[in-house]
This record gives C-alpha cells, structure tokens and sequence, in this order.
C-alpha cells in the first residue's frame, strides 16, 4: 500500500539492461559528437590482479589514483612517442571504470579511450587547424614502449597500496618481481582512425556497456 520513488524511468527495479543500454547509446553518441575531435584514438585497458582488486571496489579514492597513475604513464608514452613536442604537451582521455567481468563476476578494471597523441600551445602563426593548440601525432608505438608503460604502473600502484598500508612492502617487492607482468595487464591494441567516426562510436558504446545485455537474459522455470 506505499508507493516508492524508484530510479530507473521504466519504473523497473534493480538492474535494467534497458536503461542502461539506453545511456550507453546516449553517452557514445554525445562523446563522438562534442567531445572528441576528428583525431586517431587508442583504447588503453588496465587490469590489475585479483589481491589488488579487493581493495578497489569500495573505495572511490583508491581508483581515482589508480587511474591517475595510469593515465600520467600513458601521457608519458605519448610525449616520448610524438615527434616535436615540448616537456608541456598534455594529452586527452575519457576513462570509464568497469566492476564486472564477461561472466558477471567482480573485476574492476579500466577502459580509457585516449587521442593518439598530445597537444600543446602554439605560437601564433603555427597552426591554421586549431588556433593556439598544435597536434602532435604519435609514432613508433611498438610492443615494447607498451610493456614500459605496464611496468611503470605496476611499480607506482604497488607503492601507493603500500604507503596506504593496504599490503606489506615485502608483499609487493614479491609481487613486483611475478613473472608476466605480475597480475597487471595493459593493452593498447585497439586504434580508430580520426575520420572513422562509426567506429569510434561503437568503441565508445563497447567501453560504456552495461553489465549485460537484454538479450543475454532468459527466463528459466523455478
């Protein structure tokens, strides 16, 4: 006899593929259409292993600087890689921070779709494109600057859960010395070209999906 305000506008309760399949599209489209520019984009992942993964489901801080960490290894790449820019170039990212695995389970990892190079400002008369900003495009980003990068990370986010006091330091120096990059993965294999605009709306919808499609789901007798 009471009625209650639910979130979800299909009045549905608990986890609405529906919904949530409808903000994936929604969100595709308004990063394609006003977020990023007609440049190259590259898909980093981060996944980090499982002792680590414990710690970062509830706590909000602890993955905001994983993912800073992250994000500033990256940038770094990209300025070593990116012929002609100064110690001020920046790059851009939209990062989106996954909770589920493929099979429903608990994996927070990372999803960051970030231009394929980095920007700085330009004196004037450098650059008729974008006045004041100039591009610089990456090259040569071969397996092993990838592999740099995952082991920067793997030495910075074992010393923050460290300094937090999270795990012990003998614990990390045994973890830093795994073989296989010690539970940490990173990839960047996927690239979308500047003017393939569908596709980067479909990597953009891939990185904001729902835990599981409508589809997926089926009704079994009790």
């Amino acid at each position: 006899q009471h009625e209650f305000l639910i979130a979800y506008s299909c009045k549905g309760r608990g986890v609405c593929p529906s919904c949530n399949t409808r903000r994936m599209v929604e969100t595709a489209a308004h990063l394609v259409d006003h977020v990023f520019p007609r440049l190259p984009v590259r898909q980093w992942v981060l996944a980090v292993p499982k002792r680590l993964r414990y710690f970062l489901h509830d706590d909000a801080d602890l993955q905001g600087a994983v993912l800073r960490i992250f994000l500033d290894a990256v940038e770094r790449c990209l300025c070593e890689h990116s012929t002609g820019c100064g110690d001020a170039a920046r790059s851009g990212a939209v990062a989106f921070i996954h909770r589920f695995g493929s099979s429903l389970n608990e994996h927070i990892h990372f999803h960051c779709c970030v231009i394929d190079g980095v920007f700085e400002t330009a004196e004037a008369g450098d650059t008729d494109d974008a006045p004041g900003v100039v591009f610089h495009a990456v090259h040569g980003l071969d397996p092993e600057a990838i592999a740099a990068v995952q082991a920067q990370v793997r030495r910075r986010i074992l010393r923050v859960f460290v300094r937090r006091g999270l795990i012990e330091k003998c614990d990390a120096e045994e973890m830093a010395g795994w073989d296989h990059g010690g539970g940490f993965s990173v990839d960047a294999t996927v690239r979308i070209e500047g003017n393939d605009r569908a596709g980067l709306e479909r990597l953009l919808r891939y990185c904001a999906r729902p835990p599981f499609a409508l589809e997926h789901l089926q009704q079994r007798d009790a």
